[in-house]
């Protein structure tokens, strides 16, 4: 797990934007007054009108309001920690810390496509312009020391998250265009925007977490800490052992527990994350019952390592009959990352010519148990993936940049090169040196590696092309020696280095690395400000950013402005089309693959509500819950005592 939720993917519009809960006109002699300047509600929603839950809902529709509260759960995490503040860039910050101990103004609802409802702010007030958004707060909101949480909170909040002295380069990016904040009354703040018309702006201030002025007054946010910071959320940091495991627990009598977005929710009494060092490892702990519930995204692991005594009793589930969720949510992009700042994939043809050397249909069988989908799209499985040729409103957004964009966009529908999944590529290679050729590599006899006339050693000697796959895991390592196996044959040495996870985070953060793979672009439903974060010119060179291509292209910063701008369903559809458009030939990766569906395992201790929200997992949304009798029954079983009758029936291991 990592240290936010795994969110995911992008839906597409079908109505108009950002409002607050639509209000309704009344007509008089037949004709429509005109909308007020500015509408105050208790929810916004990037379409306009598409609030699922009036002023007076009680509770989200994917949460038992009923849950009992209590018990213990244990999850992991990969490798270490050494800070609890996750709003920085120094130390590498403990897991989950954001999501369960600081409170946010307003919450996601995650059976929408995108909305946000009253949290610590009682409402919200949003002009036709979107130029601004106004909150009042709760007159109950508090910081876990009892103190209450105020304007004056929410402008230093805004403030330090704004400074890039303080506060992490990404956190900055999030809210460069809120140009700033003002307390307007004894508990009201107003949000004043860079500019009007991006219409995700007041999700993206309805999503802040709120610091404590107090508490941080005479300390350095900045620096790295292990102090328990004051926050705001159901749970609180209780026990630490220092960069290996974190306990959360519960904040009794919460000040939030029965808000309508909350109720049903954040129901264990204790949340434990432990560390490991690799999955590999993680999965035996798991096994072995050290914690409760495990994500798998290796098919190899799912296929071959999910076996043993918890496993073969019933202990642990979703395994036996490969139980899986359905996943609902676009995919972002997968694969091999070029790290254009690195001269040696300055050409876009080089970056092309090397996805000519990975044969996906050979791997994807061969070592995946045909598990996956090859990505073309930085939006997969989704309305908003470009298809066929650009026609319509998005060829006439694309016709104003032609000349300054590759041609390609108008010509051809963007796909990876394909192989019958023989492991003979022949033809794959043969286009990958014709493209390296015109990019001007050139082969040297000697060391039967390629050369390239501008990339040359401090005394002018021509360096080979060769680089560097920088991984966190032992997973990608068998599925790169293929693709490594077959560059060999191009000319081009590839070698691949494992780090830890610390270390690994802070060369991402510098920029230092030739190539890394991972799925790092997670697309949500509607456009957000992580589009500029990860392929936006500014953030190209802002440290610990996301743009870990490097990307710095004019027409893709005005394509994501379009984007963020768009008045309609149409225009959203046709804006992203482009935008992915741009991304795909412009060849900043490598695609890899993404699964249609989760693997998921859980020790046989849960309750789960009827529901599963359209846009995540239940898990994740916080809406599970300890069945103490089921606990206490495999509780039994781990201490080699006998199940009764009645413990059978209760985990569902025999029936009436």
């Amino acid at each position: 797990m990592n240290t936010t939720k795994t969110l995911r993917a992008l839906f597409a519009a079908l109505f108009l934007c950002v409002a607050v809960s639509a209000p309704v006109f009344a007509e008089e002699s037949g004709t429509k007054k005109a909308p007020p300047a500015a509408s105050v509600g208790h929810g916004i929603s990037f379409f306009d009108g598409e609030l699922k839950y009036g002023p007076d809902f009680t509770h989200f529709g994917y949460a038992n309001p009923d849950a009992p509260k209590g018990g213990v759960v244990a999850v992991w995490a990969l490798g270490t920690f050494d800070s609890v503040n996750p709003f920085i860039l120094q130390g590498r910050a403990v897991a989950l810390v954001e999501l369960y101990t600081f409170a946010t103004l307003m919450a996601r609802a995650y059976d929408e496509r995108y909305s946000r409802y009253g949290y610590i702010a009682e409402t919200a007030e949003v002009p036709r312009d979107r130029s601004w958004i106004a909150f009042t707060l709760r007159p109950e909101a508090r910081f876990h020391d009892g103190t209450p949480i105020t304007a004056e909170d929410v402008v230093f909040t805004l403030n330090t998250f704004k400074d890039p002295a303080q506060a992490d380069p990404e956190i900055v990016l999030r809210y460069q265009d809120i140009l700033s904040a003002e307390k307007t009354g004894p508990r009201t703040v107003k949000f004043l925007f860079r500019k009007g018309g991006n219409r995700e702006l007041p999700l993206r201030a309805g999503g802040m977490p709120v610091l404590s002025a107090a508490y941080w007054k005479g300390r350095d946010f900045a620096k790295a800490t292990r102090e328990p910071v004051l926050g705001s959320g159901p749970y609180k940091i209780g026990s630490m052992n220092e960069g290996s495991a974190i306990t959360y627990e519960r904040v009794n009598g919460w000040w939030g527990e029965n808000l309508p977005v909350n109720r049903g929710r954040y129901n264990f009494g204790a949340i434990r994350v432990k560390y490991y060092r690799d999955s590999g490892i993680a999965l035996e702990a798991f096994k072995a019952g050290e914690y409760d519930y495990r994500y798998e995204n290796s098919s190899t692991r799912w296929a071959t390592a999910y076996h043993g005594p918890a496993i073969d009793a019933g202990m642990i589930q979703a395994i036996r009959d490969k139980t899986v969720f359905p996943d609902n949510f676009p995919q972002g992009m997968q694969g091999f990352i070029y790290n254009t700042r690195r001269h040696m994939f300055k050409d876009p043809r080089t970056r092309e010519a090397l996805t000519y050397a990975f044969d996906f249909e050979w791997e994807n069988c061969s070592l995946m148990q045909c598990a996956y989908t090859r990505a073309r799209s930085y939006f997969n499985q989704s309305e908003l993936a470009a298809t066929g040729l650009p026609a319509g409103k998005e060829l006439a957004i694309l016709e104003k940049f032609r000349g300054k964009i590759p041609n390609e966009v108008f010509t051809k529908e963007y796909n990876p090169p394909k192989t019958d999944g023989s492991g003979n590529n022949r033809d794959n290679l043969r286009e990958a040196r014709r493209l390296l050729r015109e990019a001007g590599w050139v082969l040297n006899k000697t060391t039967n590696l390629l050369e390239h006339p501008d990339l040359k050693d401090a005394e002018g000697t021509p360096t080979p092309f060769r680089f560097e796959v920088l991984l966190d895991d032992d997973g990608f390592e068998r599925l790169t020696e293929p693709f490594q196996q077959n560059l060999k044959k191009l000319g081009v040495e590839l070698s691949m280095r494992r780090i830890d996870a610390t270390a690994y985070e802070k060369r991402l953060d510098d920029f230092d690395y030739d190539v890394i793979v991972a799925n790092v672009w997670s697309v949500t439903q509607t456009p957000e400000d992580s589009f500029s974060n990860y392929w936006g010119s500014t953030a190209a060179e802002s440290h610990g950013s996301k743009n870990y291509s490097g990307i710095k292209d004019p027409v893709i910063d005005e394509l994501i402005a379009l984007v963020l701008a768009a008045e309609s369903g149409d225009e959203l559809l046709a804006r992203t089309h482009a935008l992915d458009r741009m991304l795909e030939w412009g060849h900043y990766v490598m695609p890899n693959w993404y699964l249609d569906w989760y693997r998921t395992a859980r020790w046989n201790i849960f309750g789960l509500p009827p529901v599963e929200p359209k846009y995540s997992m239940s898990f994740y949304e916080d809406t599970w819950w300890v069945d103490a009798e089921k606990a206490q029954c495999v509780a039994r079983w781990k201490e080699n005592k006998p199940l009764s009758p009645q413990c059978k029936k209760i985990l569902g291991l025999q029936t009436e």
